[in-house]
């Protein structure tokens, strides 16, 4: 039987709220005060003003089962013992999610008071937060989406009460401290939603991707199609999310983490929350600007969600329709749009909208599976749970994995389930009974639920439907797969030098508006949609905001990127403009600068003038008017000096992120590492002798809900925050999508090594030291950042970049496809957790340079080496970039390896010539060589795991790609 979906009721907001108010959120608080002490009089009394009755009544059962289930997947069950207490108020330590690494709330300042006012703070917090009627009674609804946004941001108040960061960290357990309480209370929401909203009682997990990627945002001619791809794919991602988040809340969406998204703040404002509680987010103070989050893509093209079992194949079915009907609506709304501009009569009854209509159809394309997770354990209602089944699950999985003699399949057929499924027993003390240490429920067999969603949903992904679709006439510029639109069919047919003369649709457009088509370009439905896009979501911006003075469009231009350093250092003489080009420039659209530019921008005498520069060179770059000085010329006039012409772009992506998400055992820790210190020394203690209990507490952890939501938050905070933290306020650069754990970004040449070196320690949370002394501390798997703490991948996790330099002339199609090759040959010749960097020169040759973040032979950073060779190129008084040149000559006879008698001889051999040719050039002091030690400790050992290089002429080749690079780099400016 199938349920229809339905929006949230108040019956559903109910049993939700009573799941965020199952724990007091300072208990962990009161513990820090007093190890003795319980909180609880704040909860009860907001359920009795929120709800009218101080007990959970008709939802017990349903947040009794999901706390059980939740705590499962949180954290083992412990024995009501004394000798399980932590006293946190002497060892306030909580522990990463994922890498187990300490961290002491010590290093937080946070506010002393007794457990009273504690209560006190958090009662008054939450009841800033109630949403009432003009009635004055209670919307449970917008109260449950305030305490679920809001309930973990205390922030300080005027008299300097509230806990600021201290309250977002609290742990749900502060024996287990490596979960917050706000993760626990998601999770039973998310758990008593689903359970109420099926008649049976079960839930299940609804797993949904959104395609294709790489082809839709390849297709771009300009980077503003390529920013418009990413933010349109990650919209389509928000739209197919917001079905569930409407139905169910946002907390039943498990994977990515959406909470402080700037998209789904958007759509917490639009559906009546107070804006003034957003005050402090990025999104609402810098609303008027090119340096808006909002503006960023920020949602990966897939999430899990927690659903009730009878409504998961209805909800696929709405996110499908929602989203293929959102995308026709925006769709046509862009073509109204062209229409206008070309001053074309609109009518239902146009051919482009049979062809939008068509080649639409389908599009995108949404795959789905659903796993029921009672109906396959044997878990039925809202009472205790019998010994698990794991028959049906078992028989499921056999499908994928098949059968390998008496074993079971797949994760059932584990060490660590072996370990997980039965019951650990601690012999009786003082006369006391047994102690049940650990007892397995179904929470515990997430580990198969997963598995089977994720193979399902790849086999949903290998059967792909397709209907041909006949395409007559002439095809678009960008994708060459189908017709251009057009408000007439018999257009089609003209070969590109009789259109203009034709009035087509898009030769009008570009007359009339070139930013939405180039002269000669003629788009299909897609292309169109891609080109409109960020005219149509800054309208939308306005209208939902209710502001006037949000950007008309986005621009994002490589030339803005490549300027970006000339203009923050350009001293500015206008009246080096004739009259007609200071008007063209004045006339031209706004382009979006990095973020730390447009602020210097707003302030700046020509910063109208300045803005608009990039757009202005783009349509110089197309229509060069005769007689017109060349674009080149006008800029050094007005700047003062050559403009640079290079500009990079990045792109970063985690490493074995799907043996992350399936839990192998590689990137996991022992169970016994996830506990307090103070916890963990008894445990052991206990252990001794006990092979049920040390089995136990040496099994890897296994996935779970919690630690895919700790994956999630951890990567939503590097995507949505930290990464534009990098890129856009410690640097010059754009972040064009940031999603999970992939980034793409724009960068001024200057930036990119400085960038790429630091966006690689903040994925793991482990900062450079001198990017520690501008902003508190990080480490241990956290970054702190103006004030917040955010928690990274930690330690275990890895990354791996490409990079290319490109000039801004190059075609984009041209620079995106050596990015993408950079990228692979990072994770193939790089081995993973490395870099690849590729200089396409403008006349022609290319560098390219593939090495390792962090080189285990003799501990030498080759990132730091390659940034602090280059900055010393361009910034030490008296060096000269010669001494790359001779570098390159003298090298040309390196001897093999063997006959410099291996590694060593090597290493000493160029360490002799360069710190002679580097001394010879100012680079570095012939005593003191700096660069050139360091360069030869790296030569001889290849990008993967260290093994010594065959050749000298590999060696030769290592050394002169690092150092071709960073001469290039090094240049003052590039033409």
């Amino acid at each position: 039987m199938n349920d229809t979906p339905r929006s949230m009721d108040d019956s559903l907001a109910r049993v939700k709220l009573h799941a965020r108010l199952n724990e007091a959120a300072e208990k962990a608080l009161a513990l820090l005060r007093d190890p003795a002490a319980r909180a609880g009089d704040a909860i009860s009394t907001l359920r009795e003003e929120i709800l009218g009755e101080r007990e959970p009544g008709t939802a017990a059962p349903w947040v009794r089962k999901a706390d059980r289930w939740a705590s499962a997947a949180d954290r083992p069950r412990f024995p009501c013992a004394d000798w399980t207490e932590v006293n946190f108020a002497q060892q306030p330590v909580i522990k990463h999610p994922l890498s187990a690494e300490n961290l002491d709330l010590k290093r937080i300042d946070h506010f002393e008071t007794d457990l009273a006012d504690l209560e006190a703070h958090a009662l008054q917090h939450f009841r800033s937060l109630v949403h009432r009627g003009g009635d004055g009674s209670c919307d449970l609804r917008q109260t449950l989406l305030a305490f679920w946004r809001f309930g973990p941001e205390q922030r300080p108040g005027g008299d300097g009460t509230g806990l600021a960061e201290l309250w977002r960290r609290l742990p749900a357990d502060t024996r287990v401290p490596g979960h917050t309480t706000w993760d626990h209370l998601d999770l039973v929401s998310a758990f008593a939603g689903a359970f109420h909203g099926d008649q049976q009682g079960q839930c299940a997990l609804l797993n949904v991707s959104i395609g294709p990627v790489q082809d839709f945002i390849a297709a771009a001619r300009t980077t503003s199609d390529l920013w418009a791809g990413s933010h349109l794919l990650a919209r389509l991602s928000w739209e197919a999310m917001r079905v569930v988040c409407e139905r169910l809340g946002p907390d039943a969406v498990i994977f990515p983490s959406l909470r402080g998204v700037p998209q789904v703040d958007l759509w917490l404002v639009n559906a009546g929350m107070d804006r003034d509680l957003f005050s402090q987010e990025d999104w609402s103070r810098h609303v008027a600007t090119d340096s808006n989050p909002l503006f960023s893509a920020a949602l990966p093209n897939r999430f899990l969600a927690i659903v009730p079992a009878s409504q998961a194949k209805a909800l696929a079915g709405e996110i499908e329709h929602r989203v293929r009907a959102w995308l026709k609506d925006t769709a046509a709304d862009a073509l109204q749009r062209l229409l206008e501009v070309a001053e074309l009569d609109d009518s239902p009854g146009l051919y482009a909208y049979r062809q939008l209509e068509e080649q639409l159809d389908g599009f995108p394309e949404i795959q789905w599976s659903i796993v029921e997770y009672d109906a396959l354990i044997g878990a039925d209602g809202p009472g205790e749970e019998t010994a698990l089944d794991t028959t049906m699950i078992a028989t499921a999985l056999a499908a994928f994995h098949g059968v390998h003699g008496d074993r079971p399949p797949g994760y059932l057929g584990s060490d660590g389930w072996d370990v997980l499924q039965r019951t650990v027993e601690l012999a009786a003390t003082d006369g006391a009974e047994v102690e049940i240490f650990y007892q397995p429920n179904p929470g515990v067999l997430y580990p198969a639920m997963h598995d089977l969603a994720e193979r399902s949903l790849a086999t949903a992904k290998a059967v792909r439907p397709f209907s041909g679709l006949a395409q007559n006439g002439f095809r678009c510029s960008l994708t060459g797969e189908v017709e251009w639109l057009t408000h007439d069919a018999s257009h089609l047919a003209l070969p590109p030098g009789e259109r203009a003369a034709a009035g087509t649709l898009w030769a009008r457009v570009a007359r009339k508006r070139p930013a939405w088509a180039r002269k000669g370009e003629h788009l299909g439905a897609l292309s169109a949609l891609k080109r409109v896009w960020p005219t149509i979501f800054c309208d939308e911006l306005a209208g939902v905001l209710q502001l006037e003075d949000v950007p008309k469009r986005f621009v994002v231009s490589t030339h803005a990127m490549a300027l970006a350093s000339s203009i923050a250092t350009a001293e500015v003489d206008v009246s080096a403009l004739d009259e007609s080009t200071r008007r063209r420039i004045l006339d031209s659209e706004r382009a979006a600068f990095p973020r730390r530019l447009a602020k210097m921008l707003r302030r700046h005498e020509h910063g109208e003038l300045l803005a608009r520069l990039p757009t202005w060179l783009d349509t110089r770059d197309e229509e060069d008017a005769p007689g017109d000085d060349p674009a080149v010329a006008v800029l050094e006039r007005l700047l003062g000096r050559k403009p640079e012409g290079y500009y990079a772009l990045l792109l970063m992506d985690g490493d074995h992120m799907g043996r992350w998400l399936a839990g192998d055992p590689e990137f996991s820790t022992p169970f016994i590492e996830s506990f307090h210190p103070a916890v963990r020394a008894k445990l052991e203690q206990r252990a001794a002798g006990h092979a049920g209990l040390q089995s136990y507490l040496d099994a890897p952890r296994t996935v779970s809900l919690g630690r895919h939501m700790a994956i999630s938050s951890a990567l939503n905070d590097f995507s949505g925050v930290i990464a534009r933290w990098i890129v856009e306020e410690r640097h010059s650069g754009r972040v064009l999508y940031a999603g999970g754990d992939d980034l793409m970004a724009m960068l001024p040449t200057n930036d990119l090594l400085g960038v790429m070196r630091e966006l690689r320690q903040a994925y793991s949370g482990m900062l450079p030291p001198n990017s520690q002394s501008e902003d508190g501390w990080c480490g241990a798997g956290f970054v702190h950042r103006h004030g917040r703490i955010h928690v990274c991948m930690g330690a275990r996790a890895t990354a791996s970049a490409g990079a290319v330099v490109v000039h801004h002339k190059t075609p984009l199609v041209h620079a995106l496809a050596e990015l993408r090759r950079a990228e692979q040959r990072a994770k193939t010749e790089g081995g993973r957790d490395a870099y690849s960097l590729s200089v396409l020169k403008r006349a022609g040759g290319a560098l390219r340079h593939t090495g390792r973040w962090q080189v285990g032979r003799g501990d030498v950073d080759e990132m730091g080496c390659l940034h602090e060779l280059s900055v010393a190129l361009r910034d030490k008084p008296g060096a000269s970039r010669r001494a790359v040149y001779n570098a390159d000559s003298w090298l040309v006879d390196l001897p093999e390896p063997a006959a410099l008698g291996g590694a060593q001889g090597v290493q000493a051999y160029l360490a002799a010539v360069l710190a002679y040719q580097f001394a010879r050039q100012g680079l570095e002091e012939r005593d003191t060589p700096v660069h050139s030690k360091r360069l030869a400790q790296l030569a001889p050992w290849s990008p993967i795991d260290g093994r010594e290089l065959e050749s000298a002429a590999t060696i030769r080749a290592r050394v002169m790609n690092l150092l071709g690079v960073a001469e290039f780099l090094a240049r003052e400016a590039r033409g």
